[in-house]
């Protein structure tokens, strides 16, 4: 898709612009956390084509966007998933994006990453004020600021158990079991695991646990399979990846759900914090009925249509 350099309040930030707006987003941690660390991953390693756009007037008025959002949506279309960052004190600010008509089609479905819960709230008032819904899942973030001293890890049960890092090959395991599969391809497992810090605990040869750092800066994707569960396997993940995401230069974070009681009490221990809500959402326009992907092949004509099976619903 063609790359449009400047909407109607945004323009596109040039590759030589970027570390000045690391620095200036270091000035609101923790709420710039994700997008500062999205930033610092792409100068850093570029996983993946991340567009950062900033306000026509930045950094008086300092609002920025990076497209895509995310690295998989419905159509595939790079404007039609987005992330975004105002200091918590300007929030009028995001009037510029609520005007933004070039770069956002705010007639289509629109899929926003995870984002402060006050930026989300500000949006959804205006979203809805057109007669739109919004689809959310709120997650909390939490920070390691200051990790024990020294950070020791816990010993694996099993002497048949150990950790190595991952490999490609082990992405498509950890993609299918990866609870928002709908909004990160397979491809950026791979290209993850291949640049990133990406740990596995195997047992016995087998793939037992896994833990991988995100191109957002954050640790994620924690599993455990459930038939090693209860053996401190996850807890030895996360002290592994957050000792290596220290010593590699970033801050450690986690995005956890308000329910998870478990995930909360395991990075409580490890000397996490919570800080604020974030909240990813599906946007849909008033009216608008879910519409096949762009690119999916129309079904082939039937003479008698078959009748359809029972399907049990699965949890998400």
């Amino acid at each position: 898709m063609e790359i449009v350099p400047e909407g109607k309040n945004f323009r596109l930030a040039q590759d030589d612009e970027l570390p000045a707006i690391l620095d200036f987003l270091s000035e609101y941690l923790p709420d710039a956390l994700k997008f500062h660390q999205t930033l610092k991953t792409f100068l850093n390693e570029r996983v993946w084509d991340f567009f950062f756009y900033v306000t026509k007037s930045w950094p008086e008025e300092p609002v920025c966007l990076h497209f895509p959002g995310m690295t998989k949506s419905p159509n595939g279309r790079l404007y039609e998933s987005f992330s975004v960052f105002c200091p918590c004190d300007r929030l009028e600010c995001l009037q510029l994006v609520e005007e933004e008509d070039v770069l956002i089609d705010w007639s289509q479905p629109l899929y926003l990453n995870f984002t402060h819960s006050l930026i989300m709230d500000h949006l959804e008032k205006f979203y809805t004020s057109l007669g739109g819904t919004m689809e959310k899942t709120c997650g909390d973030i939490y920070v390691c600021s200051n990790p024990p001293e020294p950070l020791v890890l816990e010993e694996l049960n099993s002497e048949e158990a150990e950790v190595q890092q991952l490999k490609p090959e082990h992405a498509k395991a950890i993609h299918d079991l990866y609870p928002a599969n709908d909004m990160e391809g397979v491809e950026i497992f791979e290209k993850l695991i291949h640049v990133l810090p990406a740990y596995g605990i195997f047992a016995s040869g087998e793939l037992a646990a896994w833990m991988v750092q995100s191109y957002y800066g954050a640790m994620f994707s924690m599993q455990t399979k459930p038939e090693f569960r209860r053996k401190g396997y996850g807890i030895h993940l996360a002290q592994t990846l957050t000792r290596v995401v220290i010593d590699r230069g970033y801050i450690p974070f986690v995005v956890i759900r308000p329910e998870n009681d478990a995930s909360q009490s395991l990075y409580t221990k490890l000397g996490f914090k919570k800080h604020y809500q974030t909240v990813r959402a599906i946007l849909r326009p008033q009216g608008y009925q879910d519409q096949p992907p762009e690119d999916a092949a129309a079904p082939e004509p039937e003479s008698a249509p078959e009748p359809e099976p029972k399907i049990e619903a699965a949890d998400q």
